[in-house]
């Protein structure tokens, strides 16, 4: 495995990525095409704000299995189709927290008290005190928006200027950690723009927050409002900013992140405001956070790539594996595996995850996961299903994934259940553990136990007695010794027999089962 590092990354960061053992490049400042001519044979990429991972990048990298951000946001990386690629993507959401929430305030000040402008006038000579005058932030509201890690620490900063504080967030933190700030929560980020003195910016650049604050927002700021942006460029539309600024819409703005970075030729006109605070992008810009950053994306790049561990997945599903749900992984999987052979040559249109008995209780999330890779293995190659792309997968060959819970009393104390649902044919599977070994104990209402592995064959016939002749005469002319057998019967003169065989066999061969039975026959191969 290798990994590539394409930005600039401390050497903190650089010495645990090299001390794993892994092969480590450091070639930063590449364009597209140089990064995608390199990237090919590589596992891992480690990235900063500087590289972009496109389409054409990710297409490039056949190997792919990591990006690492160092860093929080992750808008330079096409989320979507990386995940669909089975790409994992890791960023550090913390580690640069304190650094952006005291540029916020740094920002703020700064634009209260004109201190740049200020800065700029005594360097050219000139000693002008009142035409510097600003604004205390005492007594003044503030309006957080994003009430996320930066968001609250910008908050309990602020809170030491006797501010008031109100915040709009979608996702909001608990009750009682708005209560301990003192921030009162808005409906929404227009309501909050109504209100404040000063406004920063928190939330993550989403489809749901580009433009988020636009022409119709300034207007509805006071004309003494002051802005601060230090989350990412495109939230605050820059034509809007303009306009604001130059009109005296609002009284000051303080911009660290912009839409393109470095400035493009269009932007530079904001630079000529002088009601405009700027700094390049320097929130996490400190030694502190360059040294965190780095530090914790190699430390989970090399738990990822060595141990199979998992940190801060932007695109991983969300759930935890407890002591009682791990060992029903396998068991998880194979019943995916089971269900889509069962389901050879139909469209399934549902897929259902239905955890019974104790472990109902707890967190089952990565069960269901767990199962619908194995369902879609065979349709996309072992090698290219994974617990990031396996339910993006289904979704797009138009499987609905479903999952349920049953804590009620079932005839072991833990019971796996898939359901798949292909028009009108209903297929039913569940499977328990002994010990750590994975058994089918269930199919379409019949009850038996047998290990849920190997090449198994599956008849259904009428209750009646020469049966087990009739298939071991088929079995035995083929050259396929019976390892294993068990047969459960219906209240309607049903029965099914399940058979563990030497080796597959072949549709020639299911077919003469099925005529020897006068029933059903079906072969399924579960590894």
């Amino acid at each position: 495995m290798k990994i590539l590092v394409s930005d600039k990354l401390d050497k903190a960061g650089l010495e645990i990525l090299e001390a794993s053992g892994l092969p480590v490049v450091m070639k930063p400042g590449m364009t597209e095409d140089e990064l995608c001519a390199e990237i090919v044979d590589y596992d891992a990429l480690i990235i900063r704000s500087g590289t972009k991972v496109t389409k054409k990048v990710i297409d490039a990298a056949k190997k792919l299995r990591l990006i690492g951000r160092a860093g929080v946001g992750v808008d330079n990386v096409d989320i979507p189709y990386a995940t669909e690629k089975g790409i994992l993507i890791m960023n550090t959401p913390s580690a640069n927290t304190l650094s952006a929430a005291e540029h916020t305030c740094a920002m703020i000040l700064a634009m209260a008290r004109n201190v740049p402008q200020a800065h700029q006038s005594m360097h050219e000579g000139k000693w002008d005190r009142s035409k510097f005058t600003g604004v205390e932030l005492n007594g003044k509201t503030l309006g957080i928006i994003g009430t996320g890690r930066v968001g609250l620490e910008v908050a309990r900063r602020l809170k030491a200027f006797n501010m008031t504080m109100v915040a709009s967030d979608p996702f909001p933190p608990r009750q009682e950690v708005l209560d301990e700030i003192g921030i009162k929560l808005l409906p929404n980020a227009d309501e909050v723009v109504k209100v404040a003195d000063f406004i920063t910016i928190h939330s993550p650049l989403l489809p749901s927050t580009k433009d988020m604050i636009s022409d119709a927002q300034f207007k509805m700021m006071k004309p003494t409002c002051r802005i601060a942006n230090v989350a990412r460029g495109g939230i605050v539309n820059e034509d809007a900013l303009y306009r604001a600024l130059k009109d005296n819409v609002i009284a000051g703005a303080a911009f660290d992140v912009w839409c393109n970075e470095p400035l493009s030729e269009e932007e530079q006109k904001l630079l000529e405001l002088p009601n405009l605070v700027t700094t390049p992008h320097l929130g996490a810009s400190t030694k502190e956070a360059q040294l965190r950053v780095a530090v914790d994306i190699a430390n989970s790049a090399v738990k990822y790539l060595k141990d199979g561990i998992i940190t801060n997945a932007i695109n991983a599903p969300r759930g935890k594996l407890t002591p009682e749900t791990e060992p029903f992984v396998p068991l998880a999987e194979g019943l995916g595996v089971f269900a889509n052979h069962l389901n050879a040559g139909k469209n399934v249109e549902r897929f259902e995850v239905t955890a019974n008995g104790s472990m109902a209780e707890g967190d089952t999330n990565l069960l269901r996961v767990y199962a619908v890779k194995g369902f879609i293995r065979d349709m996309v190659g072992m090698d290219n299903a994974n617990l990031v792309n396996a339910e993006p997968i289904a979704k797009s060959k138009g499987v609905e994934i479903k999952d349920s819970k049953n804590a009620g009393s079932v005839n072991y104390s833990n019971i796996l259940e898939i359901k798949t649902v292909a028009g009108k044919d209903v297929e039913t599977v569940s499977g328990t553990v002994f010990g750590e070994e994975p058994r089918l104990v269930g199919y379409n209402g019949y009850s038996f136990n047998v290990p849920l592995s190997g090449n198994m064959v599956f008849l259904n016939y009428a209750d009646k007695t020469g049966i087990v002749g009739a298939v071991g005469t088929v079995l035995g002319k083929a050259g396929v010794d019976i390892q294993q057998m068990a047969v459960s019967v219906n209240g309607s003169g049903k029965a099914l027999m399940v058979l563990l065989v030497g080796k597959a066999i072949d549709s020639k061969l299911v077919d003469e089962l099925a005529k020897a039975i006068d029933g059903t026959a079906k072969f399924v191969a579960v590894n």
